[in-house]
């Protein structure tokens, strides 16, 4: 199937066609269609399988036809962070070009007044963390009663966060006739307790099992003991062909020292947690993006959200708290079909942790003994379980997304040991 299957219109084929893809993912493929014809959707997707262009693309088909009233946007889209509400904001630009359609971002570490100012001259579009959505509300800066669609987007993530309260003040304050789209990686409890309260009769599409890694991932583990971590580290690294790398840490200050540990040992490695001043997070990410830095060492901060274009490898250096949190770590890896590595050091005192990654995921992870002879040389490495299978490369290029106690108006999930709930500063384009 192509995009022009899909009942897009030309100006958004052109859009697509501009940067290169020809074919849907398969939650787009799914999904588009269902939305287009104002139904409610649930989507199920691991993360790196095009959710964000899945609904902005019939988002911006729909809307294209009418024009938004001063303070009253005429779509709303939740996102649980700052960065990936941004990336967002990047989808509707790129994809809505052609379409003329205005769009206001409304994050927390940015100027409220400017946001207030874009408000007033109207927004068809409205991205926003709840917490900065909330406090303009009630300020009386934003008026949500011509909301035709809601989009509620990483709800799994939203419920890790502590939003689901308020999303559901949120979506009390909407109007009851509306097209409400859920997409989220894995379907919790609360989230299925969210659909039903909030979505009429929605139609659920889904590629994947909750709680699945991509195929593509090849996903191992080394035991090591506390002291040699960063020696265990240093040399997988040097027996991998790392083109570039997520190396994630449980905690912020582990963040920093790992970071300074890699650059005595001459690696290019820039540092990303919550606790950096906004303007350092916001080049921190801009450079590896850009490729100019090829290792990021960072806390969960990353885990969502930041799509980078082929990723060879994902380090966790710690075994997520959150078993959910290791599926969108090391789907930082292997992304649209490109084959990816997942490393994990674990030690005797992460028993807990790695037996609910292991349950969580379905599958276990190979065990790698670096100091065994034969796997020295680099590349000479043992297979990995049958479970991780060989996926052929696609002929098509896929459309992937261009994208994983608080205060009551704060954008920021808790500052505890785990570094959970970080999130990166945007900025208005």
């Amino acid at each position: 199937m192509k995009f022009e299957d899909l009942g897009l219109s030309k100006p958004v084929l052109d859009a697509i066609n501009d940067c290169g893809y020809d074919t849907p993912t398969p939650i787009q493929e799914k999904a588009i269609p269902h939305i287009l014809m104002s139904r409610d959707v649930v989507g199920l997707a691991q993360t790196g399988t095009g959710k964000t262009a899945g609904f902005t693309l019939p988002m911006i088909e729909i809307l294209a036809g009418g024009r938004a009233k001063a303070r009253m946007p005429r779509s709303l889209i939740l996102s649980p962070t700052r960065e990936l509400a941004a990336q967002i904001a990047e989808n509707f630009d790129t994809y809505g070009k052609n379409c003329n359609l205005s769009k206001a971002l409304l994050i927390g570490g940015s100027s409220m007044e400017k946001q207030i100012q874009i408000l007033d001259r109207g927004a068809d579009v409205l991205i926003a963390t709840p917490g900065r959505l909330l406090d303009l509300f009630e300020r009386g800066k934003i008026l949500l009663t011509d909301i035709k669609i809601l989009v509620i987007d990483e709800a799994d993530r939203m419920l890790d966060m502590g939003f689901i309260p308020d999303i559901e003040k949120i979506c009390s304050k909407l109007p009851p006739m509306r097209q409400t789209l859920l997409f989220s990686a894995t379907m919790a409890p609360e989230i299925k307790k969210l659909t039903e309260k909030f979505l009429s009769n929605p139609r659920e599409v889904a590629v994947s099992k909750p709680a699945s890694t991509a195929i593509t991932v090849e996903q191992f583990q080394v035991n090591v003991t506390p002291k040699n971590k960063n020696d265990m580290l240093h040399k997988i690294l040097q027996r991998e062909d790392v083109k570039n790398a997520f190396i994630f840490c449980n905690r912020k200050r582990d963040v920093d020292a790992l970071s300074k540990w890699l650059h005595s040992k001459r690696y290019d490695v820039c540092a990303l947690h919550g606790d950096m001043a906004q303007s350092s997070r916001t080049e921190t990410l801009r450079k590896f993006k850009a490729g100019e830095v090829p290792f990021l060492v960072c806390s969960d901060v990353a885990a969502r959200g930041i799509d980078v274009d082929a990723v060879s490898h994902v380090f966790n250096y710690d075994v997520p708290v959150n078993p959910d949190d290791y599926v969108h770590r090391i789907g930082r890896t292997g992304r649209a079909g490109q084959k990816g590595h997942a490393w994990m050091l674990v030690t005797k005192y992460d028993d807990k942790q790695l037996e609910a990654v292991v349950k969580h995921i379905g599958k276990v992870i190979e065990v790698v003994d670096i100091n065994d002879g034969k796997n020295d040389s680099k590349g000479e490495r043992s297979p990995v379980t049958s479970s991780v299978n060989k996926k052929p490369a696609q002929k098509k290029k896929p459309l992937v997304d261009k994208k994983q106690g608080k205060d009551k108006y704060s954008d920021d999930a808790p500052s505890d040991v785990s570094g959970f709930g970080d999130e990166i500063p945007a900025f208005f384009k």
